[in-house]
């Protein structure tokens, strides 16, 4: 691994970083939660006509700029400075690696180019709120999630040369706003049922998308009922549907573990920023020993962060999975940093005219949503056999 960037990559995060200042400032990123898609869709049009950041890690082929997952990484490190409202996760980190993985000749030419150049959103529809455990997080992606064949989550029956899709989705990324649902769903029965990806358009007959009241508002949410649906089959009958949403959730849990980095790094920036300035018995309170020890802390915390995103990066294109240890290191010192960050703003550091809370509520939406951060350590140790055969004692 060379642990230094290219002139490329690091002209992505300068003109990234550059863009997102001028365009989603704090008033701007408050202004965008209050529209119905929960992000400014002009902000969207701008990063992929500038930057092609939709279609980042898609090949040329189809309309990517071919890069890699380091590249997605270091770009979701500057959308989480910022905490930037966008369909960049649901899009281009979850949707457009499976449509490339499954998809066939004819799906992927009708539907990247359109990902890659921003003109559709796409997002992961999942039965209930089990994201996590769906893209083998924090558990083992065996189909359970899904519904198992059972009543209940979404279950998808033969409907003459299509396929029709009933049930419901909770927590889905965008899931109010995006033009393409991957809906995950169950059939065949339960002794023979078995998990399918299935392309529903946002605007179907029978589809009801609510937008749901989220912790983190720039992580906008939605439910999806689905009320015999018409979807098309994403891929052929007999792919590898676990296989390549566990790849994907490796890759994203990378992409993610960089964005938190990043949002981490903002916290303690402008913590560090506020206690140089605030003054308290006639001195800077940054200049007391003990506020010097808590950031120095948090300073480290960011910095190992930071490193194991960038390996698990570097390792998704590898074959190594180590994304979920990553994460769960990242999702840790976003959330000591964005406490520090409160704690150490005193009296204005809770109030929502201020932008420590933001940051807080990001660490603990993630955590929600993709953790929390024992289970994604304790997966990660099941996986490696750590404890396997192993006598505990205390």
């Amino acid at each position: 691994m060379d642990a230094g960037f290219t002139a490329e990559q690091d002209e992505i995060r300068r003109t990234l970083r550059e863009l997102l200042a001028r365009r989603c400032g704090p008033e701007a990123l408050r202004a965008a939660l209050d529209t119905p898609a929960g992000h400014d869709p002009a902000l969207w049009t701008a990063l992929a006509d500038r930057l092609g950041l939709p279609g980042l890690a898609l090949p040329e082929a189809y309309g990517g700029v071919g890069c890699s997952v380091t590249e997605l990484a270091l770009a979701a490190e500057e959308t989480g400075r910022a905490l930037a409202p966008s369909p960049f996760l649901a899009t281009a980190v979850l949707a457009a690696p499976l449509i490339l993985a499954l998809g066939t000749g004819a799906q992927r030419a009708r539907l990247l180019p359109r990902l890659a150049s921003g003109a559709l959103t796409a997002t992961l529809a999942v039965p209930g709120a089990a994201l996590a455990t769906a893209l083998a997080l924090t558990g083992d992606n065996g189909g359970e999630w899904a519904g198992g064949g059972r009543a209940g989550g979404v279950q998808a029956r033969r409907a003459g040369e299509g396929w029709r899709l009933y049930g419901q989705a909770e927590q889905v990324l965008d899931g109010h706003s995006a033009g393409l649902l991957l809906v995950a769903a169950h059939t065949g029965g339960f002794a023979r049922s078995r998990t399918l990806l299935f392309l529903v358009p946002g605007d179907a007959d029978g589809a009801v998308r609510t937008r749901q009241t989220a912790l983190d508002a720039t992580r906008p949410q939605a439910r999806v009922q689905l009320r015999e649906v018409e979807a098309e089959l994403l891929g052929e009958d007999g792919a590898d549907v676990l296989g390549a949403l566990a790849r994907t959730g490796d890759t994203a849990a990378a992409v993610l573990a960089c964005e938190a980095v990043g949002a981490a790094d903002r916290a303690l920036e402008r913590t560090v920023a506020y206690v140089r300035g605030r003054e308290q018995f006639g001195r800077a309170i940054g200049s007391f020993q003990a506020v010097k020890h808590r950031l120095a802390d948090v300073y480290v915390r960011v910095q190992a962060a930071r490193s194991a995103a960038y390996y698990a990066a570097w390792a998704a294109a590898h074959d190594e999975r180590v994304g979920g240890l990553a994460l769960a290191q990242a999702l840790q010192a976003l959330r000591t940093a964005a406490a520090e960050g409160i704690q150490l703003h005193g009296g204005i550091g809770f109030t929502w005219e201020h932008e420590a809370h933001l940051s807080f509520k990001r660490a603990a939406g993630d955590d929600l949503l993709l953790g929390p951060v024992h289970r994604l350590r304790a997966h990660a140790a099941h996986a490696a056999r750590l404890f396997e055969g192993r006598e505990v004692t205390v």
